[in-house]
């Protein structure tokens, strides 16, 4: 981190509102694995002393989830940890970042951190991009807050393109369990960064990794704090990574509810076509109006214009039937708010 570049660079907002009893601005599964619980209460014991600081079952579950080899895995207090790892590895002062955007706006954060410089992309021209020149390209698969997937054979073309330049890709795959999508953990000059916060319903864990080979693994491997993942976190989330089942129901029921709900919305918003557990909404003007009269019926949606290139967005999390159905009546009561 570049000490001189920490006092210009500010917070970012997230989702996430415990003052309402509906909570549809952060973009977690209501459901958690059977037997999450009792790992976890199982690990106070074993909390008391150090944790293996290599964490052979958690990087072996992790290895099996995504696909690659397990020396490739690197544990992480979540996916925002193995996004600046990532970036720490990789960006120094004065280098350029292509950085999409409407996303995820930790990650012009964690280069400004860096002392680099964000070079802003619209997020569907990123795979279009000359990567030549650049210490490191994002993407974010499925992209947060719009929930689509990049086209297969341009993401090859451009993963070649990044290859040929020398510049690593960072591959943010915090939602890629929500689709039928492979990883890219360990392909070539790929840095994948996971979190267990999303598919398995656990932000408060704070568990995730980040993949990489060759030298940009050994750099993550090297560069990763000592005993980067608590006990709990590594035991919980080896268990978690272990219920495939669990995974593919959940896949299957936010593809269910999704289009119920993306229905519905369209009934008053233009509504983005989604591959992950959430729905961005244009709702045509400054959407604080809206926000606040559904937050007095205690539901809370993503202001999304904090995202940049977006002024008049919602975003709204994919959860329950009932969820879905109390949402949709309260957009009923309040239809015309915005008017």
């Amino acid at each position: 981190m570049d000490p001189e570049s920490v006092d210009s660079v500010s917070r970012v907002p997230h989702g996430s509102d415990d003052s309402v009893d509906l909570d549809l601005s952060a973009n977690c599964n209501p459901f958690v694995p059977e037997g999450a619980r009792a790992a976890y209460d199982r690990a106070f014991d074993a909390s008391r002393t150090y944790p293996r600081d290599d964490y052979p079952a958690f990087r072996r579950a992790a290895a099996d989830h995504v696909g690659c080899d397990p020396e490739h895995v690197v544990p992480t207090p979540g996916g925002l940890a193995a996004i600046r790892l990532a970036v720490g590895v990789t960006v120094a002062p004065g280098d350029s970042v292509l950085v999409p955007y409407p996303s995820f706006g930790e990650y012009a954060r964690e280069v400004r951190l860096q002392g680099g410089v964000p070079e802003f992309v619209p997020h569907a021209d990123l795979l279009d991009t000359n990567p030549d020149g650049r210490a490191l390209a994002v993407l974010c698969a499925p992209n947060n807050p719009t929930g689509d997937l990049p086209d297969p054979d341009r993401l090859d073309a451009f993963l070649d393109r990044c290859r040929a330049a020398g510049t690593p890709l960072l591959a943010d795959e915090a939602f890629l369990d929500f689709t039928d999508r492979p990883s890219l953990a360990g392909a070539s000059g790929v840095i994948v960064a996971r979190s267990l916060t999303k598919v398995f319903g656990l932000p408060g864990l704070r568990a995730g990794f980040a993949v990489a080979d060759g030298r940009l693994g050994e750099r993550l491997r090297t560069a990763v704090p000592a005993w980067a993942l608590g006990t709990p976190a590594a035991r919980v989330g080896a268990r978690c990574m272990r219920e495939e089942a669990f995974v593919r129901e959940t896949c299957r029921r936010v593809a269910r509810e999704r289009e119920r709900l993306r229905e519905g919305l369209a009934r008053h918003f233009e509504v983005y076509p989604s591959d992950a557990p959430f729905l961005l909404c244009d709702v045509g003007a400054d959407p604080a109006p809206l926000l606040a009269a559904l937050r007095e019926r205690g539901i809370a949606l993503r202001d999304a214009t904090t995202f940049r290139g977006l002024d008049s967005h919602v975003r709204v999390a994919v959860r329950t039937a009932e969820a879905t159905d109390r949402l949709l009546d309260a957009l009923a009561e309040v239809d015309g708010v915005l008017d």
